[in-house]
């Protein structure tokens, strides 16, 4: 049987939470994974910036490694980047998508949290998925950079920081009825265990991770796999990484071989 190769892009770590869902649902595929940490991150960045970072990556990849399908695990350049990609590619393209509809059915209070990139929560698309799922809830808003870099950290294999963690939580923690949060970015479960400790009367966490690998199965599943290459799973960036043993070290455990820096 021929592996699909997919490329799941980000502009940092996050994206390994919805690529772990991936390779649980279809272990044998060949996985290539990138985050643009000479662009990171990409909640400050202009939309022109971020559409043409993606595509110049992709297609770059694309020209040594021919892709089955591209999944932009990052909510933040996939309220910008789709459109753009689909007409430049004729393979699957999967975005993330914040889980605003399953958070809204599955809360009890009707008061919910998106927690999400400053960019994402700004982003007019994600006011549509509001207006169109959630018009019945009380929607609070957090958008944070300092999240996604403890995630990053936490990857690394260094400790998160409660205390810094706590502080960027704070605006939440007197809502007591606030009972389901949407985690708005790839990055944030992975360290969903430390935000229920700063948040303990939210019961729901709602991760599109597992939706996004069924609809990236269901794709595949449909296609002719275009290569044939028995490669291993491997990492690229878009520069130097500090600390490059350390974190090939981490990447393993994820079931990588190596870090390339595209040039």
């Amino acid at each position: 049987m021929n592996k699909s190769t997919v490329l799941f892009f980000d502009s940092g770590m996050g994206g390994l939470s919805v690529y772990q869902e991936a390779k649980k649902l279809m272990p044998d595929n060949h996985y290539l994974y990138c985050f643009d940490n000479a662009g990171f991150p990409y909640s400050e960045k202009s939309e022109e910036t971020i559409i043409q970072r993606t595509l110049y990556i992709c297609k770059k990849i694309n020209q040594d490694y021919p892709l089955d399908a591209i999944v932009i695990a990052c909510n933040t350049a996939s309220t910008v980047v789709l459109p753009p990609l689909r007409e430049q590619f004729s393979i699957p393209i999967v975005g993330t998508v914040p889980a605003i509809k399953p958070a809204a059915e599955i809360s009890q209070t009707k008061h919910i949290g998106l927690l999400a990139t400053k960019g994402t929560v700004k982003r007019p698309y994600v006011n549509d998925l509001i207006h169109k799922f959630a018009a019945h809830c009380i929607v609070e808003r957090l958008g944070s950079t300092k999240l996604v870099e403890i995630a990053e950290h936490k990857i690394q294999g260094k400790s998160v920081d409660l205390i810094a963690l706590k502080n960027e939580l704070s605006p939440w923690a007197s809502i007591e009825n606030l009972d389901t949060i949407c985690l708005g970015c790839t990055h944030f479960p992975l360290i969903k265990d430390e935000i229920q400790i700063c948040l303990p009367q939210v019961k729901n966490f709602m991760d599109p991770g597992f939706a996004i690998a069924k609809r990236l199965q269901f794709l595949l599943d449909k296609l002719e796999v275009r290569s044939k290459l028995e490669v291993k799973n491997q990492v690229f960036c878009t520069q130097d990484v500090e600390n490059k043993h350390q974190l090939e070290q981490a990447l393993a455990l994820w079931g990588f071989d190596g870090i390339t820096v595209l040039k």
